[in-house]
């Protein structure tokens, strides 16, 4: 168990490369999904049905990965995950039907989705026992990993195979675990801090005994309510965000590609000034100027007629929305521990996962920038999410 400074700077260490490698793993696996499309001959409708298995496995497995974190511990899971994940990730190249495609995306994604569930709770453990709101940099961590990933399969793709360049990653992925590893599977999560202290930067453990256990599960489905209206934006940004530009505003593919670059490098600088922002503000207040700033940052971005204003909104955007799900999976985790984190991450995936083809359907009926619009409405839901909980969880 560790006891000492030393222990827990390790344990955030390792607990930050696990971040780091989910992104860059699965950032790997996005920019080669052109051409393992084109591999297994799939159609535009028949691709989407196989990607559905990356969403299905991630739903399917959460819940039960925060039992599995209850029963075993979230560290030996998260090490089990990394492995799983590593491996998966280089299946769908050699695959060459649709239904072959689906059903290893289906393994992929219950790997992905279950290192989240227990990555999250071990850092969830970890901000308790720092006494610091550390949750941003975790997910930072991941942003810059999906950046390098996603860079670094850009410069290959036209030197490697689909083969060759996921094989790659599987080793890269096994590596960090092997090097990451024996630091989460010598200690076991630190234990809350007694007493806690009641400022603003402080995180609350998790008191059963003192709060009824229908209101936890009311208030942990808050928090994963704030998970999802953010990952459905995280969604729109990235499939819609390009073919605004281009559509509505008359950019070139090259411009509009950097509609969501602003966006998701928006996001990791304003995950990286997380913590500082959470010791200033607090967790509620945070949630509360994050959404505000989101609902104003996509209104600007979906109406606004010129293109620079839009990229503008959209990075305004990723400001806003970048520690609203950090946020919310460690309010979540420290009232419910793993089930808690699991159930926000559920939320949130889903929110991910209805995001963009709602878009499409709102932009049939309507046009794209009034769709667009529904992420600015969510953000502002999760605006009055964090003012009417803001008292309901300690900071």
């Amino acid at each position: 168990m560790p006891g000492t400074s030393r222990d827990l700077t390790r344990l955030r260490t390792a607990i930050t490369a696990f971040f780091a490698l989910d992104g860059f793993l699965f950032a790997g696996w996005v920019v080669r999904i052109p051409a393992i499309k084109h591999q297994t001959g799939a159609s535009a409708a028949d691709l989407g049905l196989a990607l559905l298995g990356v969403s299905a496995g991630a739903v399917l497995t959460m819940t039960p990965t925060g039992w599995l974190c209850r029963r075993y511990g979230s560290h030996q899971v998260t090490v089990v995950c990394a492995v799983l994940l590593s491996l998966s990730v280089a299946l769908p190249p050699l695959t060459h039907s649709v239904l072959a495609l689906g059903a290893v995306l289906l393994i992929f994604g219950a790997a992905y989705g279950s290192i989240n569930v227990a990555f999250n709770s071990a850092a969830v453990d970890l901000v308790t026992a720092l006494r610091r709101p550390i949750m941003p940099s975790f997910h930072a961590a991941f942003s810059l990993g999906g950046m390098v990933g996603a860079g670094l399969g850009g410069l290959v793709a036209g030197a490697l195979s689909p083969t060759l360049h996921l094989a790659g990653l599987a080793v890269a992925g096994l590596l960090v675990t092997a090097v990451a590893a024996p630091t989460l599977l010598r200690h076991e999560p630190p234990p809350a801090p007694s007493p806690a202290p009641s400022g603003p930067s402080a995180p609350s453990a998790p008191e059963p005994s003192r709060r009824p256990q229908a209101r936890t599960r009311g208030l942990v489905i808050v928090f994963g309510l704030i998970a999802g209206c953010t990952a459905y934006g995280e969604g729109a940004m990235a499939d819609w965000g390009a073919l605004h530009l281009e559509q509505d505003l008359d950019a070139s593919s090259g411009v509009a590609a950097l509609g969501y670059s602003c966006f998701a490098l928006a996001m990791t600088i304003g995950r990286l000034s997380g913590t500082a922002l959470l010791e200033r503000l607090g967790h509620g207040r945070t949630v509360v100027a994050g959404g505000a700033t989101a609902a104003a940052g996509m209104l600007l971005g979906s109406l606004a007629p010129s293109l620079w204003a839009a990229l503008l909104g959209f990075a305004v955007t990723g400001l806003g929305l970048a520690n609203l799900f950090p946020v919310a999976v460690e309010r979540a985790g420290t009232l419910a521990g793993p089930s808690g984190v699991a159930t926000a991450s559920t939320f949130g995936y889903g929110g991910m996962l209805l995001g963009p083809p709602a878009i499409g359907f709102m932009a049939d009926w309507l046009s794209l920038p009034v769709a667009l619009t529904s992420v600015a409405v969510l953000a502002a839901i999760a605006t009055l999410i964090g003012v009417a909980t803001r008292r309901a969880v300690p900071n």
